[in-house]
């Protein structure tokens, strides 16, 4: 009887963790291990039934897919590790017995709704720009708004780096005579993108929290905390 074999990037990019590309670095690392000892060859070949594979210490094998929504705290980085020895995602859901991967990221000083998964289908599909998804962010800027800077970041603007911000939805929450809260809808993924529109227009973020991606809201979850989704709340996220 033939054995059921694969190559170990394989083997992790079927369990739905990552691309066979990521799989491949990751291995290189020295982050996986086969029967407990590290292996760094891609394509090292694993008898699927019988060979017992570890990633960060965590077993692999083909999972049911999972879906958690975190509520990440500020001062957390989107990855796996830092070479800094800040405080990472990882460490706040470390009561899941599943590898899972973070769709996109929140910058190290914005907090709140980022979701997990092992569906690497579903992780693409929300990141894919063509999907415009919309992501709401509510943001305490430090001074005060005129109508004008409104109207500059709903109708786009230069945010530098040659790059320009598209149509977004603005609604102003609240405004005293320092600060300015509101809540703002974009459909790009442009690398700290609500900050630089604010930049553009001469005010600084003081706090910046995203409430929303698609129709799937952060809701009343604490920070620090995550919740499992089910599958009818993780498609709420690809709505648009």
């Amino acid at each position: 009887m033939k054995k059921a074999r694969a190559t170990l990037d394989r083997v992790l990019s079927k369990a739905g963790i990552a691309s066979r590309t990521t799989t491949r670095e990751w291995i290189e690392e020295g982050r996986v291990k086969v029967n407990g000892r590290v292996i760094r060859n891609p394509d090292h070949w694993v008898e699927t039934v019988k060979d017992v594979v570890h990633l960060d210490g965590l077993k692999i094998r083909e999972e049911k897919k999972i879906y958690v929504a975190l509520n990440k705290p500020g001062g957390v980085v989107t990855s796996f590790g830092d070479n800094r020895n800040r405080p990472t995602v990882y460490d706040y859901i470390k009561k899941l017995d599943r590898w899972v991967f973070p769709v996109g990221r929140l910058d190290m000083d914005t907090s709140g709704l980022l979701i997990l998964t092992n569906d690497t289908q579903y992780g693409e599909a929300l990141l894919q720009p063509e999907s415009k998804i919309p992501k709401t962010y509510y943001v305490k800027a430090a001074s005060v708004f005129a109508a004008g800077d409104y109207f500059d970041l709903a109708y786009g603007l230069d945010i530098g780096r040659g790059e320009t911000s598209g149509r977004a939805i603005v609604r102003e929450v609240r405004v005293n005579d320092k600060y300015t809260w509101f809540e703002l809808t974009i459909t790009e993924g442009k690398n700290r993108q609500v900050r630089r529109m604010c930049d553009a227009i001469g005010h600084a973020v003081l706090k910046l929290v995203r409430i929303r991606i698609g129709d799937l809201s952060l809701g009343d979850l604490p920070v620090g905390q995550f919740k499992v989704l089910n599958h009818e709340e993780a498609q709420k996220a690809l709505q648009k």
